[in-house]
């Protein structure tokens, strides 16, 4: 999910800020969609080093052979057979956008859909399960959650320290504090990786640990 620090990219080329620690920025999400878990995240740019970081992480995470899907993003393809080897099932999901008009109060609006493409890539994926449904209504929990992922915001991450440490935060509380309605308990309690519900102070007292 894109999100900036200081300034968007334009504008640091434009001020030749470029390099300064402004610009673009990248979280990179993994979301089981079972247990609404969030197993792993990054932050950086959207290169294929950030890809195999984020990737390697998350098969270092996970006990057993899973199905994964992804946009059409192509660092995914080699990152994915790096971290995985042959003991994954994977499939990719592309979609066609069309380019209508928009007006200029709905310019943040999403362009239409027109076509969806899934595209089993490795192993034997099931092809009605390629989705990134779930990560991309993860992506809007996490923009109404962190106010420095707003649209349109003065809000925005000045430091990317501090960039960093709101998403870990969110994720924090969204895996071990936050009661999902559709499991009627925390992402952890369901993934078997927590007993109870934290609470803050909880969630508080293991970031000073």
């Amino acid at each position: 999910m894109w999100g900036f620090i200081g300034m968007k990219q334009k504008t640091a080329h434009r001020t030749n800020q470029t390099g300064a620690g402004v610009g673009d920025i990248w979280t990179w999400v993994a979301i089981d969609p079972e247990t609404k878990l969030v197993p792993t995240f990054a932050v950086g740019d959207r290169s294929q080093y950030m890809a195999n970081c984020f990737i390697e992480d998350l098969a270092a995470r996970l006990s057993h052979r899973v199905q994964i899907s992804s946009d059409a993003l192509k660092a995914y393809h080699s990152a994915i057979e790096r971290a995985f080897g042959s003991e994954v099932d994977y499939g990719s999901i592309i979609k066609t956008y069309g380019h209508t008009e928009l007006a200029e109060q709905c310019r943040y609006s999403p362009p239409e859909v027109i076509k969806t493409e899934r595209i089993p890539v490795q192993g034997n994926p099931q092809i009605d399960l390629i989705s990134t449904g779930h990560v991309e209504k993860q992506n809007h929990t996490l923009r109404m959650h962190c106010r420095r992922l707003s649209r349109l915001t003065n809000a925005f991450s000045k430091k990317l320290e501090n960039f960093k440490a709101a998403v870990a935060l969110h994720y924090g509380y969204y895996n071990f504090v936050k009661v999902h309605k559709t499991i009627r308990c925390t992402p952890a309690m369901e993934a078997g990786v927590a007993n109870s519900a934290w609470t803050v102070q909880d969630l508080v007292g293991m970031a000073d640990a």
